[in-house]
């Protein structure tokens, strides 16, 4: 899904832009909050930049949006209404020009029927869904994505060229 939505954003006119990944499952509700909104300066800190700040005139993709939980999806859905955020303890709005990417596992309308994820933020992020099949049904992109990470790997290791064996690619296949 990650790599989707940095490929979206690498072939967009924001490429030049930030691309700021955010896993909604891994910050607990206040802390998301704040990564969302930012914080305003106090006497003792300099604040804090949002996740959607760092991203503006870019893209944030925001993975596991279905983990949201409701008060933050309220906010998200006001930054994507307004185009604008105030971080918390400021009394000014920002205005940001941020596109949204939103992933996740899953069936949002069977969550908003729970009334466990806003409609309306729903109908707000589902203006063009793709639909990406798992893996296992897309065989032929396993080896291209690993001889991707591999490459990856060797520019970051400053290596050679990396290859699978003919076994290590068969196990990827039959895995």
């Amino acid at each position: 899904k990650e790599l989707l939505s940095q490929a979206i954003h690498n072939e967009s006119e924001r490429a030049s832009g930030p691309y700021i990944a955010v896993n909604c499952q891994l910050y607990a509700n206040s802390v998301l909050g704040q990564d969302f909104m930012g914080s305003a300066p106090t006497d003792d800190e300099n604040g804090r930049l949002s996740r959607l700040e760092l991203a503006n005139g870019g893209t944030l993709f925001l993975d596991e949006i279905g983990d949201l939980p409701l008060i933050l999806q309220a906010k998200l859905l006001r930054v994507l209404q307004e185009q604008e955020i105030r971080p918390l303890g400021d009394t000014q709005y920002h205005k940001i020009n941020v596109r949204v990417i939103a992933a996740t596992h899953r069936n949002l309308e069977e969550m908003v029927a729970l009334g466990e994820f806003r409609s309306d933020l729903y109908y707000r992020l589902a203006h063009f869904p793709i639909e990406l099949p798992p893996l296992r049904e897309r065989e032929g992109d396993i080896k291209k994505l690993a001889y991707s990470f591999l490459r990856e790997i060797a520019m970051r290791e400053r290596r050679g060229e990396m290859r699978l064996s003919a076994a290590a690619e068969k196990a990827l296949q039959n895995y």
